[in-house]
């Protein structure tokens, strides 16, 4: 099965966007994928801020983007436009990072005021690093996740049976580019 990498771009050590992402993810192992977690906010922060592409920690991030087969990139919305976290880390790697990737954007916030950021501003910068597919993002509002004091994530209802088809289809475009992938092992047709 595909590998998926789950990355979340909150800087929030309590973040309703990682416990989404993280919550997903279940949803996807139970698929039969493989998924590799990824909250940026882990990373040091000198070497995003320092903006050194050849760290360690970067380039194994690069490393992970290069063998995953599709990324569910998160993040929460602030003023109109995804986290800084998120595009600090996408400035420091490859201009192709996402070439030939199956993408899904998935955000969250406090109004759906922010809905429209997803598609002004994290789809350009995903298909401008050369995503395969990126598909129409979903937004979710803080209201529809509460984290319990366990810290796990309860999803509302309707919020969880629509990310559910979100995710569906997610695996099922992500199979179609992993099936359709030419022989040669790459996953992705003309790289390498």
């Amino acid at each position: 099965m595909p590998t998926v990498l789950s990355v979340s771009g909150s800087p929030s050590a309590t973040s309703r966007t990682a416990g989404l992402l993280r919550h997903l993810d279940r949803q996807l192992v139970a698929d039969g994928h493989e998924v590799i977690p990824l909250d940026v906010r882990t990373l040091p922060a000198h070497v995003l801020v320092g903006a050194d592409p050849r760290h360690p920690a970067i380039t194994g991030v690069a490393a992970l983007v290069a063998e995953a087969d599709g990324l569910v990139i998160g993040t929460p919305i602030y003023k109109a436009a995804y986290s800084g976290l998120l595009k600090c880390l996408f400035d420091l790697l490859p201009q192709y990072a996402l070439a030939g990737k199956t993408v899904l954007p998935l955000a969250t916030g406090g109004s759906r005021a922010h809905v429209l950021a997803i598609d002004y501003a994290l789809r350009p910068v995903l298909t401008a690093m050369g995503a395969g597919h990126v598909l129409p993002g979903w937004f979710t509002l803080d209201t529809d996740l509460v984290v319990g004091d366990d810290g796990t994530l309860v999803v509302a209802p309707a919020a969880a049976d629509a990310l559910c088809e979100v995710v569906d289809r997610f695996a099922a475009a992500l199979h179609r580019a992993v099936t359709s992938a030419p022989p040669d092992g790459t996953g992705r047709p003309g790289m390498r």
